[in-house]
């Protein structure tokens, strides 16, 4: 469900122009494809937004996400595979955090437009 959009924010968004860049380099579009791709499962979302932008072991991840370590690791790789996510080993422990503040923008652009608190 897309969400309705405030009149005031569609009168403030960037002109047509601003995309423009966007659409002139294939690399950047496949790039932004694959890490869309990435993110927009559920389970996935959520491990972001429980990192924000905080270090986090998989213990804990596992804990607040609330399924399986097998099944968090699946999505971590996948994260960490597509360059999302960065990762640290620390003795038994591993610690995984959002590797690009951009990507942190992004988490709290679709907070604003898709969450009603």
């Amino acid at each position: 469900m897309v969400p309705d959009l405030d009149p005031a924010a569609a009168e403030a968004s960037p002109a047509e122009d601003d995309y423009e860049d966007l659409l002139q380099g294939d690399e950047d579009i496949d790039r932004a494809s694959r890490a869309l791709k990435a993110m927009s499962h559920p389970l996935r979302l959520k491990i972001l937004c429980v990192l924000g932008d905080r270090e986090v072991s998989v213990q804990d991840i596992v804990e607040r996400v609330g399924t399986s370590q097998s099944n968090i690791s699946q999505h971590l790789a996948i994260l960490r595979e597509k360059g999302i996510l960065a990762s640290r080993k620390d003795a038994n422990r591993v610690y995984y955090r959002v590797g690009d503040a951009r990507t942190l923008q992004l988490i709290g652009m679709m907070k604003q437009v898709f969450c009603n608190h």
